[in-house]
């Protein structure tokens, strides 16, 4: 156990923290915009994982990490739209969408990932995206080291979560937003479009969604492969419950996440041979399942969460 404290109190563990975090904030933030809208995205699984190989690829191909980066993000958006128009537009269920949208999408990656690179033995890599330490910043101690010298995406994440508390909570947009999930009539009478509102949500939640994919593809293994994603998406969707559908609770919930999965991986590390290492990685979604079991029982979703908007219906 004294092995593992002495890691915890590292700058390389509030690194890590903050890394694993990042996807998480990324899937988390994309998400709660669909469901503070009134829709939810089951499809966030899938959709990380064909981001993760359209991104990829696109890098691969091309030598930009940058062009990769929006493949993904255009992929994301494209999936968003698909998941939108099956469950806002058409009034389908979204349970079931959503599962459909992520088998799907895990099918069209693993697809077009053997059709494009085939069954190699060693799986093709990319050099990735760097650390990219901030002047002046990066010399704080500790903290300057832990935070202010990472990936372009990870200050990409850090500044999305003001930008979206400021667009949820301070924008007409975030206003129509909001009222489309809470009271999608009250909203219509209002004038604002319920079907439009609600699909550009679900769009802008594919994006982000994108980025989450590229970062772990692009940036956290630089390499694509069908485990990459690894359940972070369904936590994600827990996330967003665990933070009362909030961007900086939700935020919070993601680096609460990130410490315990940066944890387990220290106590592999720390010589426990005798504990299956199988034990340490379900540490971190036995503690999702527990914070869900206890946090769900106050949270209060969004009015129309799940119920599609037909005008004609009163």
């Amino acid at each position: 156990m004294s092995v593992v404290l002495e890691q915890i109190f590292q700058v390389g563990f509030l690194a890590a923290i903050i890394r694993i975090a990042t996807p998480l904030a990324f899937a988390t933030l994309g998400e709660m915009f669909s469901e503070r809208a009134g829709v939810l995205n089951l499809g966030i699984e899938g959709i990380m994982l064909l981001c993760a190989m359209t991104g990829f690829t696109a890098t691969s191909l091309s030598g930009s990490l940058w062009l990769g980066v929006l493949v993904a993000v255009l992929t994301g958006m494209l999936m968003g739209a698909l998941h939108a128009l099956f469950t806002v537009v058409l009034g389908l269920s979204q349970h079931v969408c959503g599962i459909g949208v992520t088998l799907f999408s895990s099918g069209l990656a693993y697809f077009l990932y053997r059709l494009i690179f085939g069954q190699q033995s060693v799986p093709p890599a990319i050099k990735g995206f760097q650390t990219l330490p901030i002047p002046v910043l990066s010399d704080i101690p500790v903290l300057g080291s832990a935070v202010f010298n990472q990936f372009t995406l990870v200050y990409m994440a850090i500044i999305a979560i003001p930008l979206a508390a400021f667009v949820l909570y301070r924008t007409p947009w975030g206003l129509s937003v909001r009222m489309v999930g809470e009271n999608p009539r009250a909203a219509d009478s209002a004038g604002v479009s319920v079907i439009a509102t609600r699909f550009q949500a679900v769009i802008l939640g594919g994006a982000l969604m994108g980025l989450a994919g590229a970062f772990l593809s692009m940036a956290q293994f630089n390499a694509f492969t069908f485990g990459v994603v690894s359940g972070r998406g369904w936590v994600a969707i827990a996330l967003v419950v665990f933070g009362r559908w909030d961007p900086w609770r939700s935020a919070g919930a993601a680096l609460l996440f990130a410490f315990v999965d940066a944890l387990q991986l220290r106590m592999q590390a720390s010589g426990l041979g005798h504990i299956p290492y199988e034990a340490f990685l379900m540490l971190p979604f036995i503690f999702t399942i527990v914070a869900m079991a206890f946090m769900s029982r106050n949270a209060v979703a969004p009015s129309a969460l799940l119920k599609p908007f037909r005008r004609e219906e009163r």
